[in-house]
């Protein structure tokens, strides 16, 4: 079964969720209003929330409790983005104008929180205090992993334990946290909240190492936007990394071209030095071996069709294309 037929199997659920997502966001003000929904209408896999159910079918099952926790966890994601595009400077998220490309930074900025305001308040049906604090754990590592990554663009010397915790704070803990949230809201046993919490970190890792991978070796249709970006924010991604170690002529290549945030360069010398390099195949190694991980957590939960799913969701993360 591949992923759209995982979907399909949730439909009615997953359309419960984009209901309550834009009902959630709904503002009085035109502006905020606007921008909110045009960021919701640019799509998006919506795997946290898919993470959230598939993990609830652990305990009591009730989609009417898991989508205050599975909207939540995506609107957090949703807001996250649109403050990276601001410090980006980017025009294209999904192959669409971002929110500061149509508005401003400022507009952006204020959207952003916004709709962290309305995750929290969303989350608040919730009276148990262990939920919230893993809640507001996982935005404040958010922030965190986003204020390390602007204080390393263009630091040619980063090591893999940098990135690592970086990749960890930005994407893994937030999908770790939809697979344990959905087990608590559903009543699931704590060894079971422990053992989704660890999948969801291993799949989280690899799911942010495919997307450093794929920005070297995607398309722009694929990407929604053009390849290489990461390289020419000076953002230091695991197949660059990788380079800088193995070749230290691509260090002074870099060092020269890519000197100032946001220089106009011709990117494919680049890409290729780091393709060549080997780069991208350690990375997918790497992405691998958290997949693997991945796949041992889930033969310690009791079997079920949710399990099946969840490999099979983990499998595709590590073949994806886009």
């Amino acid at each position: 079964m591949n992923l759209s037929e995982i979907y399909l199997q949730l439909q009615n659920d997953i359309n419960i969720i984009e209901t309550s997502l834009e009902q959630t966001i709904r503002a009085e003000n035109e502006v905020l209003r606007q921008a909110s929904t045009d960021l919701l209408k640019a799509g998006g896999k919506r795997i946290r929330p898919v993470f959230v159910l598939l993990s609830g079918k652990f305990g009591h099952y009730d989609i009417n409790v898991l989508k205050h926790i599975a909207v939540p966890l995506e609107l957090i994601h949703m807001a996250s983005l649109v403050h990276d595009d601001v410090i980006d400077d980017a025009d294209l998220r999904r192959g669409k104008k971002t929110v500061k490309s149509q508005w401003d930074n400022r507009i952006a900025m204020y959207t952003g929180d916004y709709i962290f305001g309305k995750a929290i308040e969303q989350a608040s049906f919730f009276d148990n205090q262990a939920m919230h604090r893993i809640l507001s754990f996982a935005m404040k590592e958010m922030c965190v992993g986003e204020v390390e990554q602007i204080r390393d663009q263009f630091n040619w010397d980063q090591n893999l334990k940098q990135y690592l915790r970086r990749i960890k704070r930005k994407t893994a803990l937030l999908i770790a946290i939809s697979c344990e949230l959905g087990a608590i809201a559903s009543g699931a046993p704590k060894s079971i909240q422990r053992h989704l919490y660890y999948f969801g970190y291993y799949v989280g890792m690899s799911f942010q190492i495919i997307d450093d991978v794929l920005d070297f070796i995607g398309t722009e249709k694929q990407l929604g936007k053009p390849a290489g970006g990461d390289l020419l924010q000076g953002n230091i991604t695991l197949p660059a990394l990788y380079t800088l170690n193995e070749d230290p002529e691509f260090k002074d290549l870099i060092v020269n071209a890519l000197h100032d945030p946001f220089t106009a360069v011709d990117l494919s010398k680049f890409i290729k030095k780091v393709s060549d390099s080997g780069g991208i195949e350690y990375a997918l190694a790497m992405s691998d071996r958290y997949l693997q991980k991945a796949h041992r957590v889930l033969e310690k939960l009791p079997d079920n069709e949710a399990k099946v799913y969840l490999s099979q969701i983990a499998t595709y993360i590590g073949r994806r294309e886009f």
